[in-house]
């Protein structure tokens, strides 16, 4: 072993240093992170942020599946643990716009779990930086050919644009 250690001095340094180098920037992208998610709390699509750099396994749709005038907004993923529907907004104004979405969902496609995520500070809400961490907990149900077929299916019934409200 202390031939190979003196032998190979340099590529031992070089490894260490690119390996300092990964570490450095995982660190920081783990920073620029944390500091997105508290300049972007509060504000109308923050979700959206978050759930858009979800790597693969999810189908997002880019616009808000519901929205009310005060602007809380809803959106919809599609993966293998089913639908997935995260809101925006306080708990009280939100949870109707849910259970309507959820009643939606059942009707076009009755076996498909519909999972309901609300985003915020309140009691039973999930924080931004949490969000990802709570869908990947969810339990896979559907198989990986099921999933584009639920999205198109969905996308056919809600083929009209949803007015945004002005506010």
């Amino acid at each position: 072993v202390a031939v190979l250690t003196h032998a190979n001095v340099v590529l031992w340094t070089l490894t260490g240093v690119m390996l300092a180098v990964l570490l450095g920037l995982v660190l920081l992208s783990s920073l620029v992170r944390k500091a997105m998610y508290a300049q972007i709390d509060g504000t109308v699509g923050s979700v959206y942020a978050v759930i858009s750099q979800i790597k693969r396994g999810w189908i997002i749709s880019e616009e808000p599946v519901a929205a009310n005038r005060e602007q809380d907004v809803i959106w919809r993923l599609i993966g293998r643990p089913g639908v997935v529907f995260i809101s925006e907004g306080p708990s009280a104004r939100v949870r109707p716009m849910l259970a309507a979405e959820r009643k939606r969902v059942n009707r076009v496609a009755q076996n498909v779990p519909v999972i309901l995520i609300q985003s915020g500070h309140e009691d039973g809400q999930v924080t931004l930086a949490k969000i990802e961490k709570t869908l990947r907990k969810q339990k896979k149900v559907l198989t990986k050919e099921e999933v584009p077929a639920i999205s198109q299916r969905l996308n056919a019934v809600q083929s009209t644009s949803l007015p945004i409200p002005k506010g």
